[in-house]
């Protein structure tokens, strides 16, 4: 039988929800925030077992809290996805249909890229060829502005990659619509779309997660956090 939620159960899922995605350190706080807010028991290394516990009455709504690994920096981070939309029903919502056209081609873009970004400029140049309607690139500007702040690109030095709330919630569309190139990390079991061959040893590897796997020398953009994923040659 699943344990029971209390108040402070319901209270940490309502802020995830309304946060769209919350890094582990700040979902820690909250974990006590809310035992101690509603007086119910908390022990700081229980947030798993607290969390499964939502989980368990979240399982009938086809909704569950899940963790992901920033590609960034390998710190975790949670959100809420349901399970029970697609890519374009998540987003339907709070997008125009144009918009959606936008960021499905900007998301081929990058998982169909070797390193996982996409330049502004090759995603400006979608603008004019999308289905919908052409799009002003002034337009598309905004647009992409609007993806960051909503946290399901981010985006550095005009490059773009996916947010870790994208790849969080949108795990399943990725694995089912890009199956020749979507693969998981061995090790931290999170989608790998920032990557590279290491072609020396013909092993894949995202750019974030784990510091303690030293593999000889490594030209990432973060060195300190690098999973080693699967062991499959390149297609080169």
């Amino acid at each position: 039988m699943a344990a029971q939620m209390t108040d402070a159960h319901r209270r940490f899922l309502q802020v995830l929800m309304s946060n769209g995605i919350t890094e582990g350190s700040e979902a820690r706080k909250l974990h006590q925030h809310c035992c101690e807010t509603d007086k119910v028991y908390y022990a700081h290394d229980k947030l798993d077992d607290f969390i499964s516990t939502i989980n368990s009455h979240l399982q009938p709504l086809f909704m569950q809290i899940r963790k992901g690994i920033s590609e960034d920096n390998g710190r975790a981070h949670y959100a809420v996805v349901n399970l029970a939309e697609t890519e374009v029903t998540k987003m339907a919502s709070d997008y125009t249909e144009i918009e959606l056209e936008l960021f499905r081609k900007t998301m081929d873009l990058i998982i169909l890229s070797e390193n996982g970004f996409a330049s502004s400029t090759d995603i400006l140049n979608l603008a004019d060829q999308l289905k919908t309607r052409k799009m002003k690139k002034k337009e598309a500007e905004q647009v992409l502005k609007v993806f960051v702040e909503d946290k399901w690109l981010s985006e550095k030095n005009g490059e773009y990659t996916l947010h870790t709330r994208c790849i969080i919630e949108m795990e399943q569309y990725i694995l089912s619509n890009y199956q020749d190139v979507a693969r998981k990390c061995n090790i931290c079991h999170s989608l790998a779309i920032q990557a590279f061959y290491l072609l020396s040893l013909e092993i894949k590897l995202p750019w974030s997660s784990v510091s303690k796997y030293k593999i000889g020398k490594l030209h990432s953009r973060n060195e300190e956090h690098v999973c080693a994923v699967w062991l499959s040659k390149p297609a080169y």
